[in-house]
């Protein structure tokens, strides 16, 4: 599997290599056709800016980043991720066959937004993929599990020592009780 893994990561990479980088050389190619996406999003996330270039040329930038370090298999969970976020504004502004009147144009998009919703699966199972390790979900509910287990020893034995010292508590006071 490490060999798959080896080989898969950058050829998923490899578009989001080629299109960051294109991207990030000429946003103004693709500025016009992502602002009715970008600006909505600019608007809800205060920290971005408000033109489409420069939203542009940061989408890029990630794209450019996650892909070379998934590429590289450094991070990738977490640069499958970002990629994925990038991906979605991205295929939504560069691909809404819905609003084309054109039958031949309206099903190249739609073959275009198939490929982007395929790759968008691809990262979605990197970004799962553990490299047949355990989760942190997993081994967090393993860790809960002992934890409640050994506390559920420790009552058991101290209800036991309590048992053995309410015995141990009878049978000395019997012993000094007349009986009678």
């Amino acid at each position: 599997m490490a060999v798959l893994r080896r080989l898969a990561r950058p050829l998923l990479a490899s578009m989001f290599l080629a299109g960051g980088y294109t991207t990030l050389r000429h946003p103004g190619a693709v500025a016009p056709a992502a602002a009715p996406v970008a600006l909505p999003i600019a608007e809800r996330v205060k920290r971005l800016p408000n033109d489409p270039k420069q939203l542009v040329a940061i989408n890029g930038a990630v794209q450019l980043g996650a892909g070379t370090l998934l590429a590289l298999g450094r991070f990738p969970r977490a640069s499958a991720l970002a990629l994925a976020a990038t991906l979605v504004p991205t295929t939504l502004a560069g691909h809404p066959y819905w609003t084309i009147e054109d039958p031949e144009e309206r099903a190249r998009q739609r073959v275009h937004f198939l490929k982007n919703l395929s790759m968008l699966g691809g990262l979605l199972l990197a970004a799962a993929d553990t490299h047949g390790k355990p989760s942190v979900a997993y081994r967090a509910r393993g860790g809960a599990r002992h934890a409640s287990d050994a506390a559920t020893e420790r009552v058991h034995a101290a209800w036991d020592g309590l048992s053995s010292t309410a015995d141990s508590v009878t049978d000395s006071v019997k012993s000094h009780l007349p009986i009678g």
